[in-house]
């Protein structure tokens, strides 16, 4: 069963069906998203239990079960701990600049091999540890696979996908980032009622799982028509992928578009120097700014960290596990939600929608907790429910804006010539600032108490007012003529020129 759609370019006609080809392929790499979801919501979890805190982390379990001078907001602050939480991060920051030059060279598929392979070995250390220093190599590990799914599984996706349809297919990146954050909730509440202490080692183990999912699936996955153009010079080759891609043997115009650019892609020696050309200007700051934004909403804090938080809030350890299970499924909802409009609405929508709705959610959630909980004691049932009413909100407007867009932007808006350096800068400056957030979260709660929620609130101000000016919309846009958006737009055009500056200089 395929659907029918037909694009027009500057060059002519994209012809294109939504095919179950394409489908089933995406289906595959975006499991990559699962893996990544998984370890979000697995450390958080697994760091609420008293018998890996003990084990692992004795400080903590001391001043969260001892100390009842200790503040509220502070039982959990430990750099051991959050050392723990964001080693895999500097990791997938180094590993995602490996995995531009093997993306390049060697394809999208060989990246997504190569991170699962790394994520399996990760997880078999985490859940075999015995010390401290085992759990946090593992972790490392883990990292390094996710470098490399994070920087091939968008740029595949939106290769794969037919321009009307791009938005959807890479959201199921978000889609299962969620799905996996949710399997790990459901798993460290089932885990931590194992008696005997040791359901930790499965939460940590159980990563092997959709890894084993992804190492297998990308070994049968069919590489893109971008990718084998830019690796071969065997284009017929290529046009038969791309037919069978696009479900039509009318392809000529999209193959010219994409040999085109894998022409220019061939002059490009150092892709990381030449993204700091000026024409390249618009996509190197929304490759910096969109994945930091996405950071700062505060959104990872809570996925690391929500039983941790409810737990501050003085709910029971089954509860506060419960209720980032019900937070998650929530988020899932709205992640499908976001799929199915983000191609009609456009992308600058659905960002200036979720943006309003975090930041009130926030202000409100912040008001609450510095009304009703201080620094000993812990907070009434009626007033837990409503915080966690309200950071439901907030996850479901992050779940249609920040969270699938952040990804999905980057991967369409770079030609092919930097479009894996690029994907790269976005991978690392997002796994940076998921490490800042990480090793800061647990001091930033203890010194701001109930204030970080107004601290990412005005975060999220700042960047709705820079969709606003300065994103243009992209859907719909082929993505081998993306540079279209910026030569329109009222402010990059003064960057890189007006589309009829350069026409004119190509008439006779």
């Amino acid at each position: 069963m395929a659907v029918g759609l037909t694009m027009t370019s500057e060059e002519g006609q994209y012809n294109a069906k939504m095919t179950p080809f394409v489908v089933l392929s995406c289906m595959i790499a975006a499991t990559g998203g699962i893996i990544f979801g998984y370890d979000l919501g697995i450390s958080g979890g697994v760091t609420s239990m008293e018998t890996f805190l003990k084990k692992f982390f004795p400080e903590v379990y001391t001043k969260l079960n001892e100390h009842t001078k200790i503040s509220n907001y502070c039982k959990f602050d430990s750099q051991l701990l959050t050392t723990f939480t964001s080693s895999l991060y500097i990791a997938g920051l180094v590993a995602s600049f490996f995995a531009s030059s093997v993306t390049k060279a060697f394809g999208r598929k060989t990246s997504i091999l190569v991170g699962g392979v790394a994520f399996l070995a990760g997880s078999a250390l985490g859940g075999a540890a015995f010390n401290v220093y085992m759990i946090i190599f593992g972790r490392i590990l883990l990292g390094f696979g996710l470098g490399f799914a994070n920087q091939s599984v968008p740029l595949y996706l939106s290769e794969m996908a037919p321009p009307n349809y791009r938005g959807a297919i890479n959201i199921g990146f978000d889609l299962c980032v969620g799905l996996g954050i949710l399997l790990a909730n459901l798993i460290n509440f089932g885990t931590e009622k194992i008696k005997g202490g040791w359901g930790w080692r499965i939460s940590l183990a159980m990563a092997a799982a959709p890894a084993s999912i992804l190492t297998v699936g990308a070994v049968f996955l069919p590489e893109t028509p971008n990718s084998l153009i830019q690796n071969s010079k065997d284009h017929e080759k290529a046009k038969l992928m791309l037919q069978r891609v696009r479900g039509t043997n009318d392809v000529q115009a999209e193959l010219d578009d994409l040999i085109k650019a894998s022409s220019i892609s061939k002059t490009i020696k150092h892709p990381f120097k030449n993204i700091l050309q000026r024409k390249y200007r618009p996509q190197l700051v929304m490759a910096i700014a969109i994945p930091f934004f996405q950071q700062v909403t505060g959104i990872n804090v809570i996925s690391f960290y929500a039983p941790v938080l409810f737990r501050t809030m003085g709910l029971a350890e089954s509860a506060s596990l419960f209720s980032a299970i019900v937070i998650r499924a929530v988020a899932t909802v709205s992640t499908i939600t976001s799929m199915l409009i983000v191609d009609k609405l456009g992308r600058r929508a659905l960002f200036m929608i979720g943006g309003v709705q975090m930041f009130l959610s926030q202000i409100i959630i912040g008001g609450l907790m510095a009304a009703q909980l201080g620094d000993h004691g812990g907070i009434s049932k009626e007033y837990a429910t409503l915080i966690i009413i309200f950071i439901c909100i907030y996850v479901s407007g992050f779940a249609w804006s920040w969270g699938p867009l952040a990804w999905l932007v980057p991967s369409e808006i770079f030609p092919l010539e930097i479009r894996s350096a690029g994907q790269s800068i976005t991978v690392a400056v997002s796994f940076l600032f998921i490490f800042i957030s990480a090793q800061t979260f647990l001091t930033m709660l203890c010194h701001f108490k109930s204030g970080i929620f107004f601290f990412f609130g005005g975060w999220v101000m700042v960047m709705t007012a820079y969709v606003y000016l300065l994103l243009p919309e992209t859907k719909n846009m082929p993505i081998e003529q993306m540079s279209i958006v910026w030569r329109e737009h009222w402010f990059w055009k003064r960057i890189v020129g007006e589309v009829n500056e350069d026409r004119n200089k190509e008439a006779p």
